[in-house]
Parts: structure tokens; sequence; C-alpha cells
């Protein structure tokens, strides 16, 4: 009487043992990233939350733990995802950041998936009022004292341009061209904390008065001081790329921002890209246009800027294009399953 009765149990217990093994085997389908710890790295500025936020509920709803996010200047930031110090960054900016890529071992040691957002630009620009009555189309134009004079806030005659962070890599560019176009004596770059310059100067045109700055899209410069409304953007009278001379930044129109047009992709260390498919496939996926940056920067520059708001902000991009982030995370679990 006992025999069969352990038999039935033996049974149960393989039938029990089945079981967890098929959920255990369902999990890792669904939950690739079960396990595995991911530490993203972004730079200061704001901008870049939509991106990694995105990227980062992506990742969490495959399986991998994401770590508290890391910050640091861009040449820094390639650096540690280069030495596999971080896995990834999703503000690679492309060529801008060529040098920074470079350095940091390339494609020997990082690959750049993507990209995420495409169609980022950059430039010169001017309050439209002061451009249409001086007809200041060209940034070689503030060659000219009493052009130049026309933006000097500070009261040395220099005009004062709004310019870009340390070690962010447009600082490079900016730099090279004073020293190409020849305004080294009558332009100085204001340089320091971005965020606190611009708003100066959108302070500033608030006021009437002439302003003169860089900047870049996606970003919420644009959606305050509207190029064509607000401002002109200005030519520059050659392509100069510092460590490039035969770059080629003007556009087919003939007009020549100083700046290529950009690609921004997600930097991905390459051990650690190669070692998890489905974390490299999403990198991969994962689009958000152009506009819908812009559109998460004003709202920061609106005030949207708790870090409650920002991951709000992904949730809400996710939720709105749900299907498509759906299809992007069956890529990647497909792509574990291979």
């Amino acid at each position: 009487m006992l025999r069969p009765l352990a038999l039935r149990s033996l049974a149960s217990v393989g039938t029990i043992a089945v079981g967890v093994l098929m959920a255990s085997s369902g999990l890792a389908q669904e939950m690739p990233g079960n396990g595995v710890t991911v530490q993203p790295i972004k730079s200061p500025p704001m901008n870049s939350w939509l991106w990694h936020q995105v990227v980062n509920l992506g990742l969490e709803e495959l399986g991998y733990e994401v770590a508290e996010m890391r910050e640091a200047d861009f040449p820094v930031l390639h650096l540690a995802v280069g030495q596999g110090d971080a896995d990834y960054t999703a503000n690679n900016w492309k060529p801008l950041h060529d040098a920074f890529y470079e350095k940091a071992g390339g494609e020997k040691t990082m690959v750049r998936a993507g990209p995420i957002t495409s169609n980022a630009g950059q430039g010169y620009y001017v309050d439209k009022a002061t451009a249409d009555k001086y007809g200041i189309t060209n940034l070689a134009q503030l060659t000219d004292p009493k052009i130049a004079a026309l933006f000097d806030t500070d009261g040395d005659g220099l005009a004062n341009l709004a310019g870009c962070n340390p070690g962010w890599g447009c600082e490079a560019v900016i730099e090279h061209q004073l020293d190409a176009f020849g305004l080294r004596d009558t332009v100085e770059h204001d340089q320091g904390s971005y965020s606190a310059i611009i708003a100066d100067t959108v302070a500033r045109y608030r006021n009437g008065e002439p302003i003169l700055y860089y900047t870049w899209s996606p970003n919420w410069v644009g959606d305050i001081l509207v190029p064509g409304e607000d401002t002109t953007q200005l030519s520059v009278p050659f392509s100069a790329m510092p460590n490039d001379p035969d770059a080629d930044t003007e556009q087919e129109n003939g007009f020549n921002p100083g700046f290529a047009v950009n690609d921004v992709y997600i930097l991905a260390n390459r051990e650690f890209y190669e070692n998890n498919p489905a974390a490299a496939t999403f990198f991969e996926h994962v689009k958000i246009p152009l506009n819908d940056v812009n559109a998460a920067q004003l709202a920061i520059y609106n005030g949207a800027d708790s870090d409650s708001d920002l991951l709000n902000q992904a949730r809400a991009w996710v939720a709105y294009h749900r299907e498509t982030f759906d299809e992007w995370l069956e890529a990647a679990r497909e792509a574990a399953r291979d």
C-alpha cells in the first residue's frame, strides 16, 4: 500500500519541478535581464533626461536592475563607458563627440547604437530686430567693432556671445571658429553655466536688448526664442571645424550654420553590449523624435524639473507610444532567445 503512495508522491514532485522549470524558462524569456545590473551615466544638462529615463524604463521591463544615474562631463563620461565604469549613456552626439569617442577607445571599447534621435542642429543666433535693422546675416560681420558693440553687455566694447560650457564639445568648435573667422578682437565667448547664461540672454531679449548666443536642438531655447520670429540664425563665412580641415558644414541651400547636423546615439560599453543581446537590441530600436525631446525640455524650463517630474515625463511618453515600445521590447526578448 505504501509503494503506490510513494510513487504518486514522486510523480507529484516531478510535476511540480517541471512546472517550476517551465515558469523559470518563461521568466527568463520575458525578463532576459534578470540578475544583471546596468549602470547608466549622463552629462549634467537636464535636457538629456528623457532619453535616459525612457531607456531605463525599457531596461527595467526587460528585467534589468538599473543603478542610480551617474553624472559627468562628456570627456569623463566617454572614458567611463569605454572603461566599463558605466554601461551606457544616451547622449553621444555624432560627429560633435567624435574626439571624445576616439580618445575613450572608439569601436574597440564601445558601440554606438541607434541613433535614438536624428537631425540635431546647432548654431549662432541674434535677435531679429537687431539683425533686420543692421542687415546682420553672417557671424563674420561681427569683425566690425561697431556691429560687435551692439551686443556688448559688460561695457568693454566686445560682443558677448552666450556660449557653450567647457567639456561639452561645442565650446571647442566655438573657440576654433573665433580664431578662424578673425573674431578674437571683437567677440568674447561667455562660458560657465549655460542655463544661467542663456536665462540672462532671454531676460535681456524680453527687455528689448540685443542678444547674441549659441544654442542647439533639441533644447527649450528654440521654443522661447523662436527662429524666424524672435531671432535670426547667422551663417558663417566658411566651414571650420577643429581637427577636421575637410569638414563641410554648408547645407544644400547654401546656408552654413558652422556646425554639422548631428545624430544622437546610445553609447554602450562593448563588453556589456555583446554580453546582453536584449539590452543591445533595445538600444538599437529606441527612437525618440526631436520634437518630443524639445517638448520635454520646455516642460523642464517651465518648472517640471523634479525627479518625479522627469520620471513622469518618460512614463507619459512610453504610455503614449506603448504599442511601439512593446515592439521594441519583444525584439529585445527575441534577441535573447536566439
